[in-house]
């Protein structure tokens, strides 16, 4: 008999309802982690400036907005979790998991049903010092989150999760069409989310720094008028753009 028909007997519940320990069911309790003094270097620049240095291949979907916490800018440690569809499980155990600081960072599958959190979860997160979520999926009671506390994610719905599992924590996951590896640093404000490898936080930080006094000093001739569109130019005759510059006659059009 198989074990889907003795689940229809009543003699017990089917195999594929089992979970299995290992790959979508783990939690690793910490990860290599960089210094706080590295991290919190990053607030000060912005997120497109980070996208730019990153090859504008690490901004996160910017359907995943700030709905909590605007005009304040998040700046952590990922705490990654990856929750089954319509489940919170790990999001609830990510609480005990996560250190003061960390972002916890939830791959949801980019779900449209349930939430993954709501106004419980994220008080709680508050209390326990941590920075903020970015949830690739939907939120609720938005009315009671705590208003200085950052939530990003895609919507709300007043639909609540499940509290089985599986899912994983502390895992490489995907969010927002970007892959999210614990301890790597999140970034977000007004204008999106980055997301900066752990590997390259230095030497990333170094070349922002080194652009400062240029940026700046372009940007403000630029205010003032002071500015030339020749490298468009250039760029399109490397390319073979054609510009006819013929005398136009109404039976050009």
């Amino acid at each position: 008999m198989s074990s889907d028909t003795a689940a229809t007997t009543g003699s017990k519940t089917p195999r594929s309802a089992d979970l299995h320990p290992g790959p979508g069911f783990r939690i690793r309790l910490d990860f290599p982690r960089l210094d706080a003094e590295t991290v919190a270097a990053f607030r000060d620049f912005d997120t497109p400036e980070i996208s730019d240095q990153l090859n504008r291949l690490y901004a996160i979907d910017s359907d995943i907005r700030c709905h909590s916490g605007a005009g304040g800018k998040l700046v952590g440690l990922a705490c990654t979790v990856r929750s089954y569809p319509g489940d919170n499980l790990m999001v609830h155990k990510s609480l005990d998991v996560a250190q003061p600081g960390d972002v916890v960072v939830i791959a949801a599958s980019g779900g449209r049903s349930n939430a993954v959190l709501g106004d419980i979860v994220s008080t709680k997160a508050r209390h326990r010092g941590l920075a903020g979520f970015v949830v690739d999926g939907l939120i609720r009671d938005l009315p009671g989150i705590p208003a200085d506390f950052p939530v990003y994610a895609r919507g709300t719905t007043p639909m609540g999760p499940l509290h089985r599992g599986p899912g994983e924590i502390n895992y490489p996951v995907a969010c927002g069409g970007v892959v999210v590896n614990p301890g790597d640093v999140i970034v977000a404000d007004d204008a999106g989310i980055v997301v900066v490898p752990r590997q390259v936080a230095h030497e990333l930080l170094g070349r922002l720094r080194a652009q400062v006094e240029g940026n700046a000093a372009y940007l403000a001739a630029v205010e003032r008028g002071e500015f030339s569109n020749a490298w468009v130019d250039t760029q399109l005759a490397a390319q073979g753009c054609p510009i006819d510059d013929s005398p136009v006659s109404a039976d050009t059009w």
